[in-house]
């Protein structure tokens, strides 16, 4: 295809250019066109597990793509993001067409954010169908906000970088065992959203045994945007909290656990000035989606996944 760059490093213009293309669709769209995952990947440039698909015409990129090809059971899958003004021209298909031609199975599945009808009436043409939903779902802080409530025999605490990083793996690793996006995650992956501008210790919560330390349970806080505008940091739109993760030793499912880590990072995120809270769940966890809207969450926006249909 005249224009396509295929590579699994990107130089620091290519990411710049990425970057920039992905901003922009963000704001034309109101929401990003690709992962937070992906984009830690993006901004490092991209690992030996992943390709970039970089399009261009007239000098401009127009769009890009993501594969990742870590999960051999899953199979790979892929994210897409058109410039505004170069949409309806066919070079969403062409980017899935080449994604597609670099799976060797032509086993993939592809990630739309936001629940849109254009997005799912392309993708069934290309030869996709719908495999799974992500509910967005939000709650406001300025709502009563119950308190959280720990057992006598667990102490609620700060994570400790250097203290803490291995068990945590292992723990989200059993937490997680039926969700391998999550449950798959690495020291290194660990590390790569540490070292993002966003972390913060203070909402880094774990819950541990009070006798012999042991890590039961935590609750990895994320602020979006920034509370408080400056020259470096300008005020582009209200800052928001996310519970980005909460994780249980399921040996302790069913003890509240959950919902106290998660009351515990809801009420230090108001503590940070913040009026708004957000979340993921799978829309099949009824579970999980029961409590938070006990808790005050509602379904605000979806992410759908599509697979694709090997006509063989």
């Amino acid at each position: 295809m005249e224009g396509l760059q295929v590579a699994s490093r990107l130089d620091a213009g290519q990411i710049q250019e990425a970057v920039d293309l992905i901003d922009a669709v963000t704001a034309h769209d109101g929401l990003s066109p690709v992962s937070e995952h992906v984009f830690l990947h993006l901004r490092h440039g991209g690992d030996a597990h992943g390709k970039h698909f970089l399009l261009h015409e007239g000098g401009a990129l127009v769009g890009y793509a993501h594969l990742d090809v870590t999960d051999e059971v899953e199979g790979p899958s892929a994210e897409i993001a058109i410039a505004p003004q170069a949409r309806r021209q066919g070079l969403g298909t062409d980017l899935i067409t080449a994604i597609l031609d670099a799976t060797p199975r032509r086993d993939m599945r592809l990630w739309a954010h936001g629940e849109q009808a254009d997005a799912g009436t392309w993708a069934k043409a290309m030869g996709f169908r719908h495999a799974r939903t992500l509910w967005q779902m939000r709650r406001s802080l300025l709502a009563p906000l119950p308190a959280a409530s720990f057992p006598d025999d667990v102490v609620l605490r700060t994570f400790v970088p250097g203290q803490d990083d291995d068990e945590w793996v292992a723990l989200n690793a059993i937490a997680f065992a039926d969700h391998a996006e999550q449950g798959d995650w690495t020291l290194d992956d660990l590390h790569r959203r540490m070292a993002e501008p966003w972390f913060s210790i203070p909402g880094f919560l774990v819950a541990a045994d009070r006798d012999t330390g042991r890590m039961l349970g935590f609750h990895w806080t994320k602020i979006h945007g920034f509370i408080d505008s400056s020259e470096l940091h300008p005020h582009v739109h209200d800052a928001i909290g996310e519970v980005y993760v909460v994780g249980v030793d399921p040996t302790l499912q069913g003890k509240g656990l959950g919902k106290a880590l998660t009351l515990a990072g809801l009420h230090h995120l108001r503590s940070r000035g913040l009026v708004q809270s957000m979340l993921y769940v799978d829309a099949t966890n009824t579970g999980a989606i029961v409590m938070y809207e006990n808790l005050g969450f509602a379904r605000w926006d979806v992410d759908v996944m599509y697979r694709y249909q090997s006509e063989a």
